[in-house]
């Protein structure tokens, strides 16, 4: 594991204009994550830890503050800039999967990579889909799979795009435990395994016990830590 910063987070804040006045979503917050690292950010609903993810995967800005990622200064770019960023260092993995319903796993894995000139991408999507053990579900559209089988889909398409860091949003949330267990263990698999940072929200313990640093989020400042 590299010890070069890829995430270098500095004092940012974020706040928003209501009837009510300013309402600070964020206090400062400053932290880093080495590539190949994995963070764990936790907290109740409404601590700020959806709007915190945004801020770090260049999807918002800070009202205040420098996010650093992959040697790029976000909060100096407009969103083409950030966007850039985002093709070339970042994946997603969302609590809703967000496939379309209208590609099989294998054409929804190889889209994203098509679309990035990829001419690999059939046999990159396929070797990716039998890492998460989906080799016979290729054709299968995202109905006929159960959610967890939907889930490794979407692991498989983050992860086939080989980015350096991977952004998840409760990617166990609509799992029962057993499947949820197995996608944890999956996604720290491929993080040893491709040396992808990974920066999770979570509520599942487990999941963050399993990472290398921990934040937990209350009112928009972090209440405890372990970096």
């Amino acid at each position: 594991m590299s010890s070069a910063l890829i995430l270098d987070v500095r004092a940012i804040t974020k706040s928003v204009t209501t009837q009510e006045g300013e309402l600070e979503i964020l206090q400062p917050i400053t932290l880093s994550v080495a590539a190949g690292e994995s963070l764990a950010i936790t907290g109740a609903s409404g601590s700020g830890k959806s709007t915190l993810l945004g801020i770090l995967a260049g999807l918002d800005v800070p009202t205040s503050g420098e996010v650093y990622l992959d040697n790029n200064s976000l909060t100096s770019l407009d969103e083409e800039g950030r966007a850039k960023v985002r093709a070339q260092s970042v994946g997603f993995i969302f609590q809703s999967f967000q496939l379309l319903p209208g590609l099989t796993a294998l054409e929804n894995v190889m889209l994203p990579l098509e679309l990035c000139g990829n001419k690999q991408a059939r046999s990159l999507a396929t070797e990716f889909l039998r890492h998460v053990g989906l080799e016979k579900r290729l054709k299968h559209y995202p109905q006929q799979l159960s959610g967890g089988e939907q889930q490794r889909v979407a692991i498989a398409r983050a992860f086939a795009s080989q980015p350096k860091i991977l952004f998840a949003d409760e990617p166990t949330g609509n799992l029962d435990s057993a499947t949820g267990a197995k996608i944890i263990d999956l996604l720290f698999e491929l993080n040893r395994s491709q040396g992808t940072t990974l920066i999770l929200i979570t509520h599942e313990q487990r999941l963050a016990s399993l990472c290398h640093k921990h934040i937990e989020l209350s009112a928009g400042s972090i209440i405890s830590n372990d970096l």
